[in-house]
């Protein structure tokens, strides 16, 4: 009886096979089978050269912005310097005449120089600020008084730009450099009495009106004041937002009304935030004008709904089993927020507010609208003091047409961009270090 059923069952596959294969013949053929294959891996690599275009180009023009940006601000990290023998007499120092200790060691280099108008030049190829310098020189050494010592200058900005050889974009822009001041640069190079140094003073300084002094110090200050009163204000309120939305608020109109705004507020312009902390911090508050305090409090509204939407998108990512087994073994709903959810959720959280931080960080036109763009030169100490930032410091040497100021203009770009990719490789690190993959 077995037998018989084996032989029934293997008579009953070999007339399958038999029937089957005439119709996979007729039906799939191996030549429609071939061209489709070949017409799906042709559009694949159609495909995926256009990609590869499409980066190129990208990676061409990121490249030649960042060669231009480098290009133009590299010089800026260094100034050129004049040697002079400075003759500290005794009358000119009580009367504080340090500038005409300058003027008369000048004079006593190039004795030729005799026409009052040329003397005029002569005394411009030195910083202004070197009065200064010889004054905090006296202060700190009384005995240099009635002495003669030979001491490194800084050179005006045209000068120290013409020194390093920018004579095309000096002719360009019009520059102050004439024949009389290039033939005392050649005499002053060919007697060793020129060179070209680290500039200390671009890190070290504020904001001034000679460029040869310009530098980052009080608007990288500014920068972090800022940032540090909007995280401070944005971190604590955009997250409570999020947990409250995501985890305890019900599903309601009022809800779904409140998460359409903060959907809406994250695609607002930034100029707005601008004009909305103008009116209310400044003209209703009557918070002071141009400080840290209310720069930061303008960045945090502007920041504030990007955290709440990647904060919840956080808390979104955490399974589901998370909650149901803290909540199985007795956890309160409260504590199955924060002693398990939150927790899960705090990398993609932590990286969300440094991305947006990032923003806040290159952020110029709400700055803008609360004074910020005004002329500061002093180092704020309180979040109160005026201020500026790097962003805004780069706006405002952009619209100064002295070349100074441009090589200035594209260095304080460099800085910038170093911080922003600081903060992002922040963001990239505490992404892979926390990451938890489910």
């Amino acid at each position: 009886m077995i037998k018989l059923f084996e032989r029934r069952t293997r008579i009953a596959m070999d007339r399958a096979k038999k029937k089957k294969g005439p119709f996979i013949y007729k039906s799939y053929s191996k030549k429609p089978k071939h061209r489709w294959v070949k017409k799906r891996k042709a559009a694949e690599r159609r495909f995926r050269r256009a990609g590869f275009i499409a980066i190129a180009i990208s990676s061409l023009f990121l490249a030649s912005l960042v060669w231009n940006i480098v290009s133009s601000g590299r010089s800026a990290f260094t100034e050129a310097q004049i040697s002079l023998q400075i003759e500290f007499q005794a009358d000119l120092v009580e009367q504080g005449a340090y500038r005409k200790i300058v003027q008369n060691s000048l004079i006593a280099l190039f004795p030729e120089v005799e026409d009052r108008k040329e003397k005029r030049a002569l005394f411009g190829l030195v910083s202004r600020n070197a009065p200064h310098m010889l004054k905090k020189l006296i202060e700190e050494n009384p005995a240099l008084v009635s002495t003669k010592k030979d001491i490194w200058i800084p050179a005006a900005s045209t000068v120290s730009v013409f020194y390093k050889q920018r004579l095309k974009e000096q002719s360009k822009r019009g520059g102050k450099i004439t024949a009389s001041h290039a033939a005392w640069i050649t005499q002053l190079a060919r007697s060793d009495r020129m060179q070209l140094k680290f500039n200390m003073a671009f890190f070290k300084n504020g904001d001034s009106r000679e460029a040869e002094q310009a530098g980052v110090l009080a608007s990288s200050i500014g920068s972090f004041m800022t940032i540090l009163i909007c995280i401070a204000m944005a971190f604590p309120l955009g997250v409570a937002t999020a947990i409250y939305l995501e985890e305890f608020a019900r599903k309601s109109w009022f809800t779904d009304f409140i998460e359409i705004n903060i959907n809406n507020l994250a695609a607002v312009p930034s100029i707005i935030f601008g004009l909305l902390g103008l009116s209310i911090y400044l003209n209703l508050f009557g918070l002071p004008r141009s400080s840290s305090l209310v720069g930061g409090m303008v960045l945090a509204l502007l920041i504030l709904p990007v955290i709440v939407i990647a904060t919840r998108n956080a808390l979104q990512a955490v399974p589901p089993s998370i909650r149901y087994a803290a909540a199985a073994l007795g956890a309160t709903p409260t504590q199955v927020v924060f002693h398990h959810t939150l927790i899960y959720a705090l990398p993609g959280i932590m990286t969300g507010v440094i991305l947006s931080i990032a923003r806040a960080f290159g952020e110029t036109a709400p700055l803008l609208m609360i004074g910020m763009v005004a002329f500061v030169a002093d180092v704020p100490k309180t979040f109160v003091d005026p201020a500026t930032t790097l962003p805004v410091q780069v706006y405002l040497w952009a619209s100064n047409p002295e070349l100074g100021f441009v090589e200035k203009t594209a260095a304080a770009i460099m800085v910038l961009l170093i911080f922003m990719v600081l903060i992002n490789l922040l963001a990239i690190y505490i992404r892979r270090r926390f990451e938890i993959k489910w």
